[in-house]
């Protein structure tokens, strides 16, 4: 086969494994409601289950679930057999994925979630097997055709399967009215996750790393408080409150203008008065829009009385991802 000929048969995996979702999309009614309604009506977890290619699915499912809000863990059906069953809990609702719904392994636990009155969903190509009969609730996952050349390799059944399952997930977070706040709980080490949930304290610099002085000092004392510690900037401050704010690009603009006689003034005379700030609690997400915003690197940190509490460099914000 040409290279020509292998990109049109790639083509035409994809456009049967397509037509196959759009089947499943024109006959899906209210049982995918029915099922939504029975996860969340139940105290417990989602237990998925399937056996080879549907097992894979179902692991994606579950981690699809989880991910969006709704509890859910993977249970390999052989393994269930022999003492994973201990790992499911009343309330539970089985979620279980077979093509033919006569899968043996996934028919020999249905017994035990009937023994401890767990309701079962079961998504299946075949509406008469034995798994759609045990079943509380069915989702038709029937495809005309495996996009597999010999018709034996589960490809458009599986896929089928995937999209269902993400339906309903979404359909669940939709339901519970999933936010960006609850997600990022659930990634915290995810860009999200970072940006909803660092706030400026987890990042800020405190103590003997804040470089201040009082609004007095002479600008040539000033200026080894500035250097030595790093931020290009000094804050200002009367009675422990921010006054004043002194970059160094501002003492070079100033030196420019007034000359090495600037040195002798007080910085107090030549700060920035007003400067921009941001509270501790706020989200370090907020202080990355402020600093582009206005051009800046470099914010001081005060509380409600406007003491000087701490303070953040755009680094330590594009370090931590917040970008």
């Amino acid at each position: 086969m040409s290279g020509k000929g292998l990109v049109e048969e790639a083509k035409r995996v994809l456009e049967l494994e397509a037509k196959e979702i759009l089947r499943l999309r024109d006959r899906l009614g209210e049982e995918i409601v029915k099922a939504a309604n029975l996860i969340l009506s139940s105290p417990g977890r989602v237990v998925v289950m399937g056996m080879g290619k549907s097992g894979l699915v179902g692991r994606k499912i579950s981690a699809t679930l989880s991910s969006l809000g709704t509890p859910s863990f993977f249970l390999h059906p052989a393994e269930a057999l022999h003492g994973d069953l201990g790992m499911v809990r009343k309330g539970d609702i089985g979620l279980v994925l077979s093509n033919s719904g006569e899968t043996r392994e996934v028919l020999a636990v249905i017994p035990y979630f009937r023994r401890i009155g767990s309701r079962i969903i079961a998504f299946t190509g075949r509406e008469r097997s034995t798994l759609a009969k045990e079943a509380d609730i069915v989702l038709n996952t029937f495809v005309e055709r495996e996009a597999c050349p010999l018709g034996l390799a589960p490809t458009s059944s599986t896929t089928v399967m995937l999209a269902l399952g993400d339906a309903l997930a979404i359909l669940l977070a939709k339901m519970r009215g999933l936010k960006e706040e609850d997600f990022a709980l659930v990634h915290p080490d995810g860009s999200l996750g970072r940006k909803l949930l660092l706030r400026v304290e987890d990042l800020m610099h405190t103590g003997r790393e804040v470089p201040v002085v009082g609004e007095e000092t002479i600008l040539k004392d000033a200026l080894f408080e500035m250097t030595s510690k790093g931020f290009g900037t000094i804050l200002v401050e009367r009675e422990g409150k921010l006054v004043g704010i002194l970059t160094d690009g501002d003492l070079r603009r100033l030196l420019e203008r007034i000359g090495y006689a600037l040195l002798d003034k007080s910085i107090g005379e030549v700060m920035i008065r007003n400067p921009k700030r941001i509270a501790p609690e706020k989200l370090a997400a907020q202080a990355l829009a402020l600093m582009e915003k206005h051009e800046i690197s470099v914010l001081p940190v005060v509380d409600g009385d406007n003491k000087i509490v701490g303070i953040i460099h755009i680094h330590d914000l594009l370090k931590a991802g917040i970008a």
